[in-house]
């Protein structure tokens, strides 16, 4: 295997459960690890171009391990950690919210959920070459640095004209409910 391979795969150098089991099989089939990973990383691959439920299965991938790691990041005391899911999770979301709007057109393309796992695996990849990084610092943060106080506006505006519907839905329901009762009194 290559070396720039290898040092795509460090985790894989590492002791964590995915080593434990990938030793145990090795150990059992006298397969190399190496080989072995290969082989899952294709056999998803191919599930997400064939199978039922590629979206179910790009979905666990984008939210599944990001939130794990980010629970385990808000437990740790180092802060380095919760900055880099908090710009994963801000990235996510300016993706979710144009995904939405270009979901319809996009999944006709063959390749679609292969391209949207590599997408998020490139953006939650622990290298400082990441997509995060790279989209948040080049992208994301000069656009809302730049229109920041209009963003707060409609931010505020949204909250306030929340807040007036919940209260008025509030209101209707509390004189819907007495209307109730006052016409179950009425009637026995």
């Amino acid at each position: 295997m290559s070396a720039a391979m290898r040092q795509g795969f460090y985790f894989l150098h590492q002791k964590n459960c995915v080593t434990d089991f990938l030793a145990n099989t090795k150990a059992n089939t006298s397969v190399n690890w190496s080989y072995m990973a290969l082989s899952v990383i294709g056999l998803v691959a191919l599930y997400l171009v064939f199978g039922y439920g590629a979206s179910l299965l790009c979905n666990l991938i984008g939210f599944g391990y990001p939130a794990y790691v980010s629970i385990k990041a808000i437990e740790n005391p180092n802060k380095e950690d919760d900055t880099q899911w908090l710009t994963y999770w801000a990235v996510f979301g300016v993706f979710s919210i144009a995904e939405f709007f270009s979901d319809l057109f996009l999944l006709w393309f063959p390749f679609y959920y292969v391209l949207k796992c590599s997408f998020l695996l490139w953006c939650m990849a622990p290298s400082p070459v990441n997509g995060v990084d790279l989209l948040y610092k080049r992208i994301i943060c000069l656009f809302f640095l730049k229109h920041e106080s209009q963003v707060d506006k409609a931010v505020n505006d949204l909250k306030d004209k929340a807040k007036e519907t919940a209260d008025a839905i509030f209101k209707e329901a509390k004189k819907a409910a007495v209307n109730l009762l006052g016409e179950k009194k009425k009637s026995t």
